[in-house]
């Protein structure tokens, strides 16, 4: 199994780290890093051969960008194809539908959407749709204006989903991957609670329920997912602090265990990540502890497709910090495991 991290590049990073997984230990030993700008977000395609980072520049309102690299079958590492305009600023998200043939792409800077094309090479083609996002929140110094915030795929490849920070909003969109483009659906999005500023979205993997993590009000909120109708209902509301504590923190990364049993959301400020019990027939949330990240700002984190790991990207300390996953209770135990990564923001897996 192998990891790609994702950076910041204004410091020491050399771009995207490959790396290695020890199938027993769990640790990662990097074996390989391709420089591109800014590659903060990464996903990798279904089929394992490309993947795909945004390049999260937008200084003096200069555009973003998203990469395309072709994955070595045999050491992972990484070879660049080629770069497309994202047509936004501040490119934070992106993912691959469910067949592999676009990327669809959040715009953070501008608040809008785009959906690219990949071609038969792997590569991207120039933005087939774009979809600019209006209005503003309460919160008047972080939604003053759109903040598409990720831009996620529905289980049944029918709808791409853009979590607004900035108007408290899911964005809807019909998806047609065979030739990049996003129609709005009908409703064009779904009400949040005003001022949460949502950021970033997880599904169950039955598909029925969903999981948005919002990064002003700290909390995930669950919903329920029809994908006959294409609707979602909001179910659930919960803190991801514990109760009673007033510090400053911001959400950041939210990850479902691959058995569903469980869901994971990081805290920047109180460093930690809270972890849920999920029930397994409405999809409701219990809350089943904290764990410290051992390092500041985990602005993400992933758990490795076995689910029997997470590896938490604390952006500050320059860290991944390795956790053993309990398979029964969800709780995360640190391995001592360390390693050294300038400005981490992003990690993924590719078999």
């Amino acid at each position: 199994m192998r990891a790609y991290i994702g950076t910041y590049t204004r410091g020491n990073s050399k771009g995207i780290y490959v790396c290695e997984q020890d199938a027993d230990s769990g640790e990662l030993r990097i074996v390989d890093a391709t420089f591109v700008e800014h590659p903060s977000f990464l996903a990798v395609h279904p089929g394992g051969h490309y993947l795909y980072a945004v390049n999260e520049m937008g200084d003096a309102g200069a555009m973003g960008a998203v990469s395309a690299f072709a994955i070595d079958a045999s050491t992972g590492r990484l070879s660049f194809i080629n770069q497309q305009s994202a047509l936004g600023t501040a490119p934070c998200h992106l993912s691959v539908d469910r067949s592999g043939r676009c990327v669809v792409v959040a715009n953070y800077g501008t608040g809008n959407v785009a959906a690219f094309a990949i071609r038969a090479d792997g590569g991207v083609s120039p933005a087939g749709s774009v979809r600019q996002h209006a209005g503003a929140g309460p919160n008047a110094e972080r939604q003053e204006g759109p903040h598409a915030h990720s831009a996620d795929v529905t289980p049944d490849n029918a709808l791409a989903v853009a979590a607004d920070l900035g108007l408290d909003k899911l964005m809807l969109y019909r998806l047609d991957p065979s030739v990049a483009v996003l129609t709005p659906h009908d409703p064009p999005f779904v009400a949040l609670q005003p001022g949460c500023g949502p950021r970033h979205l997880a599904f169950h993997p039955t598909g029925r329920f969903a999981y948005v993590i919002t990064e002003l009000a700290n909390t995930v909120i669950a919903l329920a997912y029809d994908a006959a109708r294409g609707a979602f209902e909001v179910l659930q509301t919960v803190s991801t602090l514990p109760a009673g504590w007033t510090g400053e923190s911001y959400c950041a990364e939210i990850c479902v265990h691959p058995s569903g049993r469980f869901v994971y959301g990081s805290n920047r400020g109180h460093d930690s990540i809270a972890v849920f019990a999920v029930d397994a027939a409405s999809g409701m949330l219990t809350p089943a502890g904290h764990a410290a990240t051992l390092g500041k700002w985990p602005r993400g984190f992933a758990l490795d497709p076995a689910g029997r790991f997470c590896y938490v990207a604390n952006e500050r300390s320059d860290s991944i910090v390795l956790f053993r996953v309990d398979a029964a209770s969800g709780a995360l135990t640190p391995t001592g495991h360390v390693l050294s990564v300038p400005s981490p923001v992003c990690v993924v897996f590719a078999g």
